[in-house]
């Protein structure tokens, strides 16, 4: 059920996340909803998210709303593993409770890589986490072999 602002979603215990039919909403397997999207195309319509993980080469815009910058390089892995997976947690647990958006600049690689990280910490099987967002997010999700591979290690990385 929807209250608001369009595209706020509102849960039985009185909390804002995304509305599940808005567009880069993927809804893990707890229930807990999560938008990816690239930096490229412009920001959507509807709510804005009250925390957001970037994952980029360079530092991100600025923003008004809380955000973490992991430094990933495109096509690649982060740069620092350990920070990576402390902010993946983060974004996890308050998306039991609030927006949280997950952006790199095209939206399928790095984003997608993080939301199976995420799907992993909500209890999907690291060998059906990309499946799992390749599924529910977008086709195109974790692009190069790495990725994979950080995918199926998370959160088993030193």
């Amino acid at each position: 059920m929807s209250h608001g602002e369009p595209g706020a979603h509102t849960r039985a215990d009185g909390d804002a996340t995304w509305d599940p039919a808005m567009p880069g909403v993927l809804r893990l397997p707890s229930g807990r909803l999560v938008r990816g999207r690239g930096l490229r195309r412009p920001l959507p319509p509807g709510p804005a998210p009250a925390f957001a993980l970037y994952l980029l080469g360079r530092r991100p815009p600025p923003v008004p709303w809380e955000h973490r910058w992991i430094r990933w390089p495109d096509l690649w892995l982060p740069r620092d593993p350990a920070a990576a997976v402390e902010a993946l947690r983060e974004a996890w647990e308050r998306a039991a409770y609030e927006r949280v958006e997950i952006a790199c600049r095209g939206g399928y690689g790095r984003t997608g890589t993080a939301l199976a990280c995420l799907a992993v910490l909500d209890g999907v099987p690291r060998s059906e986490a990309v499946a799992y967002v390749r599924a529910n997010y977008a086709s195109r999700a974790v692009e190069t072999p790495w990725q994979r591979r950080f995918v199926t290690r998370f959160p088993l990385l030193p």
